[in-house]
């Protein structure tokens, strides 16, 4: 029997694992395939407290699972193909196995938002991307856009402007959302053009792409750029679909927790980017997943139940 299990390993999940570790819990952590989720991707994660010059977020994931580790948090590299989270004992479902838990708690983050053209999918590893930084490296020299307006696209575009001949910032308004020292490195650097006030039409190109058809929002000119690559950093869907019949989401399809990041169901508990939250960044996802973990073990007290490590 799990104390409590954790579904999904980004820094939620992870820091959520070493608090319940050191609380006394036996903490298993369940990832599909290498702990990290989006903070892994990070190039350069520089506003995490306490790295003055900032970090990799390769390197901040590594430290943070075997920080983990090191206070007996478990892995299982296996995908969960069903949950059972109503009753007093949880019930994981993996292909192989399965896992009773006496508490869950859900960290399973979010997926890139697609903009939804034609032709998108078809184009999905031939031109389009949704991460600059695993991808970047293969439009050295090229054209490419970028299609957002808050931090991560303008990080996006400051990632491409190191590979790409030429980095067009695309964004629907006529200012961005992003921070404003990131606006200001957008500026500064010569081989990016903001392009406001437009959206992408259309995707020009079946077996690779090979431009693109702007809309402007203000009037109805339309644009097209001859680029070979499209980044998409249009926000986040959370990766809650599993659980829409157990548990109570929002409208966008993230899950409603309180204070101490409980769910409608108790004993359940989510943190980071899958639930509803006003802020997607790595420290909230660290900070829920301590409250998380801080919460189920409470839950554990409460209900009279034995911990396995105590």
């Amino acid at each position: 029997m799990i104390d409590i299990a954790i579904i999904g390993g980004g820094a939620a999940g992870l820091t959520a694992g070493m608090y319940a570790a050191r609380g006394g819990c036996q903490v298993t952590v369940f990832e599909s395939f290498l702990p990290g989720g989006q903070s892994a991707k990070i190039r350069h994660l520089e506003n995490y407290p306490g790295f003055a010059q900032g970090v990799s977020g390769v390197d901040f994931v590594l430290a943070l699972q075997e920080q983990a580790s090191r206070f007996g948090v478990e892995f299982c590299y296996e995908t969960i193909t069903g949950l059972h989270l109503q009753g007093e004992e949880k019930l994981l479902i993996s292909a192989k196995n399965r896992y009773p838990a006496q508490t869950v708690i859900i960290a399973t983050g979010a997926s890139p938002r697609k903009i939804g053209l034609a032709g998108e999918e078809r184009l999905t590893g031939r031109g389009v991307s949704y991460c600059a930084t695993c991808d970047g490296a293969l439009f050295r020299d090229q054209a490419v856009a970028v299609v957002g307006g808050g931090d991560t696209a303008l990080t996006d575009a400051l990632v491409l402007a190191n590979y790409a001949a030429r980095v067009y910032l695309i964004h629907r308004r006529d200012a961005f959302r992003g921070s404003f020292i990131l606006q200001q490195r957008v500026k500064q650097t010569a081989n990016i053009e903001t392009v406001m006030s437009h959206v992408p039409k259309q995707l020009i190109g079946e077996d690779k792409l090979q431009g693109l058809v702007l809309q402007s929002t203000v009037t109805d000119l339309q644009r097209t750029l001859p680029v070979a690559g499209l980044f998409v950093a249009v926000g986040v869907n959370p990766q809650t679909e599993f659980f829409q019949d157990q548990l109570e989401l929002s409208g966008n399809g993230a899950i409603l927790v309180d204070g101490k990041m409980a769910t409608s169901c108790p004993g359940v508990y989510a943190a980071g980017d899958c639930r509803e939250t006003p802020l997607r960044q790595v420290v909230t996802a660290a900070a829920d997943g301590a409250v998380a973990a801080s919460s189920a073990l409470e839950y554990l007290i409460s209900q009279g139940k034995t911990l396995h490590r105590s």
